[in-house]
């Protein structure tokens, strides 16, 4: 313990000798932006970069602090020594920090510009200050960081394909800047594990592990920092002790929050699914797999704990404890960092739990591994739910888990699957369609909820949504609405639009997604790339007569369509990630406006469907499904258009919020005391 904390010290010492005073990031940051107004833009690099390391070393200089003085000042759990353990840590906190950083309020920024240099802000000018100087091969790093974090960003999107024509610009320039080591780590192990190099995939997913709880004890060092305070009048009125608690619990939220911080990509809401387990599902088999039998029990009795009841890395279990016992070995128990980390993840979920209860908010878990109720998502290795302890089976040969669920693959073809919904009827199928992977289904949603989602899509729709607000993206004859599902249960909440009708419009997609994976019979799990509510409406005073341009061209949705070669490039700009496409029908009252699919020439048309209320057709989204919509020459046609992926890395951002927003509006409803009713029950 003592060399640990004399190490700490020294580290935090040697920091700030090497450092001086940090100048701060925010006033590097506010030089930067007027050099680049100014254009300016040696000026630019030379500020950003700065503010960009001023931002990460006030991190280092914090937290080095932080754990030092808490190593070396322990706070006491009882007695009148409390009040002086408690004193002495604070002041030397305040030493250290002011040796590197100087006066605490001159780093002080404002909470916007931290999100600004949380979504990369200062990437976006240097990637333009690099590009002015004719260095494209630092522009095109600077762009790729900063689109990591803004996956949106379409000006980024196409910065980045220019990039990747220059000379002098190649695949290995499109790097991370800001990578988390712990990630990259991860991801090399994957790489190794893809290859069969066992040996040198465990060594990367040790080294991961190692330098993930690292970065975990950093984040819980960084949340002890000051709280936000939102009505500071509020505050007046209290006690001390409820102002003690209320700022324990925001510390305690803070660090029970950091593996789902840290298992979250940059620019994403939701963390990497089963980002822990993953470890040491991919670690059991390649100990297994270079004959270390010990390391392959440790790896998976730690998997259980994180996933208890898992039916085939019980049977696993099973095989390397029979194995070693009959080899005459010790059998481990689940690695201690995992114990370490359960245990501690329980006790707080029971405090926030209970003070949840006590003072009214609601708990969320950060994580959603362990198998629990609604908490559970999926168990992508057999399709099944289950529970239950642990028990000794018949010995079997371990089973490689699953390729990893992140990466992308390329559909199965594969349908006729039983649809999870009664009322839904298949009504042609990919052969009676003339093509692969179609299908064409009736009743997925009811009459009374296509009127309510006309309805919803009348208030709420925007011209041009997702076309950048051109009214006519496709046809100057036609005018184009559209809005998201986020969007909706925003306006919902708000009390702008019905409630009912912005949750029946996340529920009906929610059973769309389900019906085509059902179908489709797809064994990994399909996630949201897009949501769109949309409409198209005949502008009465177009040439509507004897038109020949459709509504929406031939295309394909995750490739570039050449009708000319007959073939798909699957290449940006196209959204390469998405798998299956779905269009839900919400009317038919109106002219024109057929779905078509056509052969690879864009003009043989090989099937067609009429809308209506309720009707679905569900497809692959490759090159073997081109497809566009006839023109809308009266009236309005509306549809909930829906894209799906197999890969969680391009899960749709507005998805997770209305995903989140969801899991408020119940727990809000809870806690009024509310009696949950499905939508459709209502209507």
């Amino acid at each position: 313990m003592v060399s640990m904390v004399s190490a700490l010290w020294a580290l935090c010492c040697g920091l700030v000798a090497a450092w001086g005073h940090l100048t701060p990031f925010d006033e590097l940051y506010e030089d930067g932006v007027r050099a680049y107004y100014d254009s300016d833009w040696p000026a630019v690099v030379r500020a950003m970069e700065g503010a960009a390391h001023s931002y990460r070393e006030r991190r280092r200089l914090q937290v080095g602090c932080r754990l030092a003085c808490a190593a070396r000042h322990g706070v006491e759990t009882a007695g009148p020594r409390v009040v002086g353990s408690v004193l002495r840590r604070a002041r030397c906190i305040d030493v250290c920090g002011q040796r590197g950083l100087g006066p605490a309020s001159l780093h002080r920024a404002n909470r916007d510009l931290e999100l600004e240099f949380e979504r990369r802000g200062p990437y976006n000018y240097l990637q333009l200050a690099y590009y002015k100087l004719n260095e494209p091969a630092k522009a095109a790093a600077a762009a790729h960081t900063f689109f990591l974090a803004n996956p949106e960003h379409m000006e980024m999107r196409q910065s980045l394909e220019r990039y990747k024509q220059m000379e002098g610009v190649g695949e290995s320039h499109f790097i991370d800047l800001e990578a988390r080591p712990y990630m990259e780590a991860f991801d090399k192990g994957l790489k190794h594990y893809d290859e069969e190099q066992y040996s040198l995939a465990i060594s990367a997913f040790e080294e991961a592990m190692r330098q993930f709880w690292e970065a975990e004890t950093e984040c819980r060092a960084l949340c002890q920092g000051p709280q936000e305070i939102e009505d500071i009048e509020q505050h007046r009125g209290l006690h001390l002790y409820e102002i003690i608690a209320g700022h324990y619990l925001q510390v305690l939220l803070c660090e029970h929050d950091c593996v789902r911080q840290l298992s979250t990509r940059a620019g994403r809401l939701s963390p990497i699914h089963n980002y822990l387990p993953l470890h040491h599902d991919f670690l059991q088999y390649s100990y297994y797999r270079v004959g270390d039998y010990g390391g392959a029990l440790a790896a998976s009795t730690s998997y259980l704990l994180l996933r208890p009841g898992d039916p085939d890395m019980l049977d696993n279990t099973a095989y390397y404890r029979l194995e070693l016992r009959a080899r005459g070995e010790p059998t481990p128990g689940p690695r201690q960092d995992i114990l370490d980390y359960m245990e501690r993840y329980r006790l707080e979920k029971e405090v926030l739990q209970a003070a949840s209860t006590e003072q009214g908010f609601a708990y969320i878990d950060p994580v959603s591994w362990t198998v629990s109720g609604e908490l559970e998502e999926e168990l992508e290795i057999s399709g099944r739910r289950t529970t239950g302890v642990e028990t000794l089976r018949a010995p079997v040969m371990p089973v490689m888990q699953r390729k990893r669920a992140e990466r992308a693959s390329e559909p199965e073809q594969r349908e006729g699957g039983a649809v999870p919904y009664s009322g839904a009827r298949v009504v042609s199928d990919s052969r009676q369609m003339n093509g692969s992977q179609r299908v064409l289904m009736d009743h997925v949603i009811t009459p009374i909820e296509c009127q309510q989602l006309f309805l919803v899509a009348n208030s709420i729709t925007t011209a041009g949504d997702g076309y950048r607000g051109k009214m006519s993206p496709h046809t100057p004859n036609e005018r184009f609405e559209g809005a998201t599902v986020y969007r909706a249960l925003t306006y919902g909440v708000e009390g702008r639009i019905s409630l009912r009708g912005a949750t029946l419009f996340y529920e009906a997609s929610e059973r769309a997604r389900a019906i085509i994976q059902a179908y489709f019979m797809l064994n990994s799990t399909l996630y949201f790339s897009y949501t769109h509510l949309v409409c198209r409406t005949a502008i009465e005073a177009g040439q509507q007569d004897n038109r020949n341009d459709l509504s929406h061209p031939i295309h394909a949705d995750n490739c570039l369509l050449d009708p000319d070669a007959q073939v798909c490039w699957k290449e940006p700009p196209a959204y390469t990630h998405r798998d299956y496409s779905a269009i839900l029908y919400l009317n038919g009252d109106f002219d024109g406006g057929e779905f078509i699919f056509t052969e690879p020439d864009a003009k043989t048309v090989t099937a067609a469907v009429k809308p209506r209320c309720g009707r679905m057709v569900g497809f692959s989204s490759g090159g073997e499904n081109p497809h566009g919509v006839m023109a809308v020459t009266r009236g309005q046609r509306c549809a909930v258009a829906l894209w799906f992926t197999l890969d969680p890395h391009f899960r749709e951002q507005e998805r997770i919020k209305a995903d989140e927003a969801m899991e408020l509006i119940s727990l809000q409803q809870q806690l009024d005391g509310r009696v949950e009713v499905n939508p459709r029950d209502e209507l």
